[in-house]
């Protein structure tokens, strides 16, 4: 499903240059449930970033189903943000102002979908996180577990092929955050690619594969 040959990213800073990745090689399966884990600092969240086409890579090539992402056009990289690949953050990165149930709509806007059918799958997407009672309700009225499930129904809405998790529940505490793995994992079984990023051995131990960075290279994959 993926694969990134030889990955190196680098940012400039006037004139100093920061590599942040060196020399990635990884395959992703469909169907993988993966925890990529590293001390702060060694390259995850750009990785994860490259991995949701949100930043290019400054050399090497990453193949998402055969196509080169490196090679094609941004709006071609933001349909598939927009339908293959669903995030989860983990300050959730919900808008205060709009309900639970607009929340999850959001991305069918922008995928084009129909105002009927937005909110029909929104509210399935809900039920589906055990959220039929807070469809109405703003991100401030909810618990931090029930905004984790809010977007997580949002990342899911598009029914994408892949999930990105960003430490998806470092703003938890350890019962909420266990709920949400469970939730997590039900979803690999339910067929989707995910692919998370944690600090938390206790996360990693749920999933199927763990892959370490350290200084920008990856040090261990099993």
């Amino acid at each position: 499903m993926l694969r990134l040959e030889k990955i190196g990213k680098t940012y400039r800073m006037g004139d100093l240059v920061v590599p942040v990745l060196r020399g990635i090689d990884l395959t992703i399966l469909r169907g993988d449930y993966i925890a990529i884990m590293g001390a702060s600092g060694s390259g995850k969240s750009t990785l994860m970033n490259i991995l949701g086409c949100l930043e290019q890579p400054s050399e090497g090539h990453y193949y998402f189903d055969a196509r080169d992402i490196t090679k094609i056009a941004d709006d071609e990289r933001t349909d598939l943000r927009n339908y293959r690949i669903g995030f989860v953050f983990q300050q959730f990165n919900l808008l205060p102002r709009l309900t639970a149930l607009q929340n999850v709509m959001l991305p069918m806007v922008y995928a084009g979908y129909a105002r009927g059918e937005r909110r029909q799958r929104a509210q399935r997407m809900l039920v589906d996180v055990g959220l039929a009672d807070r469809m109405a309700n703003l991100p401030s009225q909810l618990s931090g577990g029930q905004q984790q499930r809010v977007a997580i129904a949002r990342a899911l809405v598009n029914q994408p092929d892949l999930v990105l998790a960003d430490e998806p529940t470092g703003a938890l505490d350890s019962r909420t955050g266990e709920e949400v793995m469970d939730l997590v994992s039900g979803l690999h079984q339910s067929g989707i690619t995910i692919v998370l990023v944690t600090h938390d051995s206790g996360v990693a131990a749920c999933t199927q594969r763990i892959i370490r960075l350290q200084d920008g290279r990856i040090i261990a994959d099993g």
